[in-house]
Parts: C-alpha cells; structure tokens; sequence
C-alpha cells in the first residue's frame, strides 16, 4: 500500500501532474498523470493506493494520452476510423485503449466516416480529374465501409464524370494530334482507364468525341509515312511497299487509306 506524499504540476505540460508516494521507504515519484485522471479519481496528498486501484489510474491515463495524440493528429487534417486505428498502433498503443479512444471520438464528433467519404468526394471531384472508381479505391485503402462508398460516390453525378472524362479527351487527342484515330483512341481508352472511369462512361465519351477530322487523317498519315520511308530507304520494290504498308497499319492507318497514299507516294519506286 502506497500513500500520494505529493501532487506537483510539470514544467512542461501543465495539464499534466507528478504523483510522488510513500511505501514505507521514504517519498519517490511514482508516475503521473492527465488533469482530467486527477480529477476523475480525485487524487489528493494523503490518498492510500492499492495495486488494482492503481491499474485502473493507469488504464485511464493511457486511454487520455492515447486520446490526446489522436486530437493532436485530427487536428492537421480530418481522418477515418481506420487511419488513427493505424496511427495508434504504431505509437504502440495496446488495442483496449484503441477501441477506448475510438469510442470517445465518435462521442465527441471528432469521427464521423460517413461524413468524410461525402466530404473526400466533393474535395476529389472539385480539385482534380480522377474517376469514381480511383476515388472508391482510394476510400477503402483508407478504411471507409463500402456501404459508405456507395453512398458518398453519389455526390459525384454522371454529368460531372462525363465533363471531366471529356476534357481529359480533348487535351490528350491534342497531344498525339500525329497519331491514327485508332490509336489515340487506344490511348484515350487506357488514359481513362487509369484515371478511374468505368468501362460503360469510356465508351459513351469516346465514341461521341470527334478525335480527327479528315485533313488530321491525312497529316497524320503523311508524317508516319515520310518515317518509314526512311527507314526502310534501303528495300526497294515490293518489299519496299510492304514494309510501309505494315508499319502504318501497326499504327491504326485502315487499309484503304494506306493504299491511297502508297498509291500517291511510292509507286515510282516499284
């Protein structure tokens, strides 16, 4: 059995007090505590401490410093349930003073997952061109329920998804203006794939969206063309031609406007 000889405030953090004790040995300090643990247990000079009531100040005390630090880390950015579950475990924090913690900030509001999927959406949708599905993705990486996903990926509407998907095509088809119609729609299907479009949203774009018009074809064409013809400056007749003819078709050029242009650029040579 101990007795509290003294209660002191430290230096450092005055919400925080040193309890010294006397066992029988003279004063020492014995361990300290949060404000509210003071207050809660009513610790004063003079109090006895037996060794279960000791573990209960304990506990109590690693649940508030427990707490404390998930405030602390709330505070920079608002969080899941899931994030400060990993937060705490890896300041060490044993796993009944996790779920402690976890109960008192949802009583306090400080957790409220259905809120931040809503509120993340928005802020995605707002601020960037990702897809629902890199946004979904990106919600159960950070623990939210998928019921909650579900619900909060409504705030992104098939208008807003079909205006971003749109715009991501435009500036891509400017990009590879060079490029056959097949291909920059090969690299559209991929680009909007990774920015988390789904497959059905793909198609409704790509197949609205006016990649080349007919002088765009044929420049295209024509610069690929040169290309090859100096590659393969070296072949001569038939051979010549076929090697051209299959690496403009690798390139997505049709048939009939590849023979055209062989038609109107290499027959000389045959």
């Amino acid at each position: 059995m101990s007795i509290i000889t003294k209660i002191t405030t430290q230096q450092k953090n005055k919400e925080r007090y040193n309890i010294f004790t006397d066992d029988g040995t003279g004063e020492k300090y014995a361990f300290s505590v949060d404000e509210g643990v003071l207050v809660k247990f009513q610790l004063r000079k003079g109090m006895e401490l037996d060794d279960f009531f000791l573990t209960e100040i304990q506990y109590e005390d690693e649940i508030r410093k427990a707490y404390n630090m998930a405030v602390k880390y709330l505070s920079r950015i608002i969080r899941t349930e899931h994030e400060i579950r990993i937060y705490l475990k890896e300041k060490e924090v044993n796993e009944p003073v996790i779920q402690e913690v976890i109960l008192k900030l949802y009583e306090f509001q400080f957790l409220n997952d259905e809120q931040y999927a809503i509120s993340y959406v928005r802020t995605q949708k707002n601020t960037n061109d990702k897809g629902p599905l890199v946004i979904r993705r990106e919600l159960l990486e950070k623990g939210v329920k998928k019921t909650l996903i579900d619900e909060a990926i409504k705030e992104y509407t098939y208008d807003e998804q079909y205006h971003k998907a749109e715009k991501i095509c435009q500036k891509e088809t400017a990009k590879n203006k060079k490029d056959s119609e097949l291909v920059i729609k090969k690299k559209l299907e991929q680009k909007l794939t990774r920015k988390g479009y789904p497959l059905h949203m793909i198609t409704d774009v790509t197949s609205k969206l006016e990649v080349k018009n007919e002088d765009e074809v044929l420049q295209a064409i024509q610069y690929h063309g040169e290309k090859f013809k100096r590659k393969y400056a070296h072949e001569a007749g038939f051979n010549y031609k076929q090697k051209i003819k299959a690496a403009l078709y690798r390139k997505g050029f049709s048939l009939d406007l590849i023979d055209d242009y062989l038609r109107e650029n290499i027959d000389e040579r045959e």
